[in-house]
């Protein structure tokens, strides 16, 4: 079973996710930003979930990991997702909408066929296999994207302040869970040291959003030059 200091790290992880949805309430922010508040929900519902089933199962569980696995290829989605919903709101004022939902749903599709390639050879657990895959795609094709989308930040000259921390803290993110994913597939043997570093990264990204909502208002804008001095 995890110890006292898993355990903390794993509540606070779950409060500042519920934290983040009280602000976008209280902010109303709920309805512009709905897939992040949605990723967040999830993000909530599945720790209530995982922490139920691993009093009754055990860390070491089918049961555990399964759920384990299969609700983070889901949230991953879900992340993905609200991802996309930064890009709608980037290129809305070029009316590109439309084609930047079709291109996600694109690269989503292309994802998950890259994934099943890669395991179609397993024999056993494929299933398994396939999820794990899957998110660790996602979280490299996330890490892509979201230096795309800032790099089209700057580019467009958006100056939202929101957006930008939004971006930002998002990009912060997939960058460490990609290294995370990296140094275990070249460190097998470092496995045990990097298990207990994802629930860490995993309160830095509610963090950051609850202060975007409660702390940056809507139409706070960044002037040119201190965007300058973030690039």
């Amino acid at each position: 079973m995890p110890g006292l200091l898993a355990y903390a790290i794993w509540f606070l992880g779950a409060l500042l996710e519920a934290i983040v949805v009280v602000c976008a309430i209280k902010k109303k922010a709920l309805r512009p930003y709905l897939f992040l508040n949605m990723y967040m929900a999830a993000e909530l519902f599945a720790s209530f979930f995982r922490y139920n089933i691993l009093q009754h199962y055990g860390l070491s569980s089918p049961q555990y990991m399964y759920f384990y696995y299969y609700s983070d290829a889901l949230l991953t989605i879900f992340l993905y997702l609200a991802l996309t919903s930064l890009f709608v709101r980037v290129f809305s004022e070029l009316h590109a909408e439309q084609y930047v939902r079709f291109g996600a749903v694109i690269l989503l599709c292309a994802t998950a066929a890259f994934s099943y390639a890669v395991v179609y050879q397993s024999q056993a657990r494929f299933l398994t296999h396939f999820v794990v895959e899957l998110s660790q795609n996602l979280y490299f094709v996330g890490l892509v994207l979201t230096y795309v989308l800032w790099a089209a930040v700057l580019k467009l000259r958006e100056t939202r302040t929101r957006l930008i921390q939004l971006v930002l803290s998002l990009g912060v993110y997939f960058s460490l869970f990609a290294a995370n994913y990296a140094l275990g597939n070249l460190y097998p043997e470092a496995g045990s040291v990097l298990q207990y570093l994802p629930p860490i990264y995993g309160c830095f990204l509610p963090a950051a959003w609850a202060y975007a909502f409660w702390r940056i208002p809507e139409d706070s804008r960044l002037t040119p030059a201190r965007l300058a001095v973030i690039r």
